[in-house]
């Protein structure tokens, strides 16, 4: 029997197991619960679980977990960490009305949610527990949670839970549990410290991937379209005209971006509502049903605010900006495309950025096919906008012939051009149109096209390569005569590397190579900016308040030489690490309210 026709009722599954499925119209398994469900001695084994967000993993171990478990017993046996209150919550319910006819009980435990109902449902004989490991870990040392007869344990999507931090909470979690016969961890990918985890945690542990290449998806079409960079938000606004999404979500870097582009959006007539790590657990429920009632179509989030979302049919990831990696822009793309569904990421990026990420996908190795496009015209608006209204005037007439008659005298009329003209007019007056973008596009396209040329006609010292053409990576941009600008904010404000480095870039107008070392502590950060920013600093910083960072000090940085010119080979103090290297969660302050209104869009 071939993987393509098996069913759920070829498995040794619990009947109340298999009924639960066909109530909810479940009968082919998906490959990852295949490969879990085939195999009868992985329950009696630690696994690891490579599969795509949006795979199906969710059943794949909560079927055989709650088949091989007692649902008599009314103490926690299964406990399962998850990254975010909305994918606990999201597991929590699947694992209810799974295990509903076989008497399972589901505790959540996650954080924003009042603790003595988690501690009376924990009382009540919960024998399946989800959770936040923040949350878990305060019901272990409060003792409101008796770990001692937890047998299973599934960390899910383990990548996301170490990138936001709670790596030392997983480990306490884990060292409070003595009688685990089994431990599960899936993850999208896996980074060097999700493996760490698992050699430290998991007992020779089987392994089960269905993932070649992280970039690849057959369900989900790639493109990247070429926007200016002094004129990204007019980018992104034909982008929404041309491939009108009917549910997106749009990813931006910090949550001030995120308020920001929500609010412009709304004010040229889109539906947009913002999702972000500064908002209340109400204000995202809120925004969340916004969405899935249709109120609105574009959910503007940021990396954190967006992981765990429990939304069906989204048919358009849009990446606003570089990705801050490429494990980033994978679980991006893995919000569209789900289930079977047909999808669309598209990653909106200035010439130098789509640079940036071609070296960053050719570093990991990447095939993934991509097209690369400059975005659409004002002109090629236009155009698509007149085909798709005459496409929907068509199929009116089709669906009633009410008014044909009408429509034939008024044919033969002499003013007849005049009539169709006034009706059109007054039809399609309101159709969005777009701004004129393409001499911005193209001719930052041909500056870094020439940029390119000269760099590869360039010395081996201009080029910051050896004698043997290979890249010299101690090579350093010179900041001798430049600046080391102090801001008030850090990473307690959501701020991370890579957005400030996007940030200076963009308000300054210099490039990446004109910005050096940037340290990012608690409640403050510090930039080195090149002799070229320094004198476009002073007349720009206002630009960079309005963006949420605000200037403590401004000092001179004396010259200094490359690390690999110092005569005795020695690295500068601190210089020895790469110095935008990041991955705490994303996001920064809101802008200020009296941001001047945009209020139609205009060619």
């Amino acid at each position: 029997m071939t993987q393509e026709t098996k069913k759920f009722a070829d498995f040794d599954l619990r009947p109340e197991l298999l009924r639960a499925l066909e109530r909810k119209g479940f009968e082919t398994p998906m490959p990852v619960q295949v490969c879990v469900l085939e195999d009868e001695t992985l329950i009696d084994s630690d696994i690891i679980v490579q599969a795509k967000t949006g795979s199906g993993k969710t059943l794949a171990f909560a079927l055989p977990l709650i088949n091989s478990m007692d649902p008599k017993t009314r103490e926690p046996q299964i406990i399962v960490l998850s990254p975010t209150r909305e994918l606990a919550q999201q597991t929590a319910r699947e694992f209810a009305w799974l295990g509903s006819e076989c008497g399972v009980r589901v505790a959540t435990l996650v954080g924003g949610l009042d603790m003595e109902r988690q501690i009376r449902s924990l009382r009540d004989g919960a024998n399946v527990v989800v959770g936040t490991p923040g949350r878990v870990l305060d019901h272990v040392r409060r003792g409101t949670f008796k770990t001692s007869s937890i047998h299973s344990i599934v960390l899910d999507e383990g990548d996301h839970m170490l990138d936001m931090g709670f790596h030392d909470e997983m480990e306490a979690i884990l060292q409070s549990m003595d009688n685990v016969e089994r431990t599960w961890l899936f993850s999208a990918t896996m980074p060097p410290e999700v493996m760490s985890l698992a050699r430290q945690y998991l007992n020779a542990p089987k392994k089960i991937s269905l993932v070649t290449d992280i970039t690849s998806h057959e369900d989900i079409s790639q493109k990247a379209y070429i926007i200016p960079s002094r004129r990204r938000f007019e980018g992104l606004t034909n982008v929404l005209i041309w491939e009108a999404p009917s549910r997106a979500l749009l990813f931006c870097g910090t949550r001030a971006e995120t308020q920001d582009i929500a609010d412009k959006l709304c004010d040229i007539g889109f539906k947009a509502t913002p999702i972000h790590g500064d908002m209340s657990q109400r204000e995202r429920n809120s925004a969340l049903g916004a969405l899935r009632g249709g109120r609105v179509n574009i959910l503007v989030a940021t990396d954190v605010a967006a992981r765990g979302l429990d939304i069906d049919a989204v048919s358009h990831v849009i990446q606003f900006g570089l990705p801050q990696n490429l494990e980033s822009f994978v679980h991006r793309s893995g919000r569209t495309g789900r289930a079977g569904h047909e999808g669309s990421n598209m990653l909106l990026l200035t010439a130098r950025e789509a640079k940036q990420f071609r070296f960053m996908a050719s570093n990991a190795g990447s095939k993934m096919k991509m097209e690369w496009i400059p975005a659409p015209d004002a002109l090629e608006i236009e155009g698509q906008a007149r085909i798709r209204f005459e496409k929907t005037l068509l199929e009116h007439a089709l669906e009633s012939d009410e008014f044909q008659s009408w429509a034939e005298e008024l044919l033969t009329r002499d003013e007849a051009m005049m009539l169709v003209s006034g009706l059109l007019a007054k039809a399609y007056g309101d159709q969005p149109a777009g701004y004129s973008i393409r001499t911005d596009v193209e001719a930052e396209m041909n500056r870094e096209k020439s940029r390119n040329d000269k760099g590869r006609q360039g010395t081996s010292a201009s080029s910051g390569r050896t004698s043997d053409g290979r890249k010299d990576r101690s090579a350093r941009p010179v900041m001798g005569g430049g600046l080391m600008v102090q801001f008030s904010e850090g990473r307690d404000d959501g701020w991370e590397v890579g957005a400030l480095l996007g940030l200076m870039c963009r308000c300054i107008g210099v490039g990446r190579e004109d910005v050096g070392n940037i340290k990012l502590r608690d409640n403050s950060a510090s930039i080195e900016l090149s002799a070229k920013g320094a004198a476009l600093f002073e007349s720009r910083k206002e630009r960079l308040a309005r963006e949420g960072l605000n200037v403590t000090s401004v000092r001179k940085i004396e010259s200094r030489p490359y690390e690999s010119d110092r005569r005795d080979g020695s690295k500068g103090r601190g210089e020895s690490r790469a110095p935008y290297r990041d991955r705490r969660p994303s996001g920064t302050r809101e802008r200020d309210a009296d941001r001047p209104k945009r209020r139609r869009i205009v060619k």
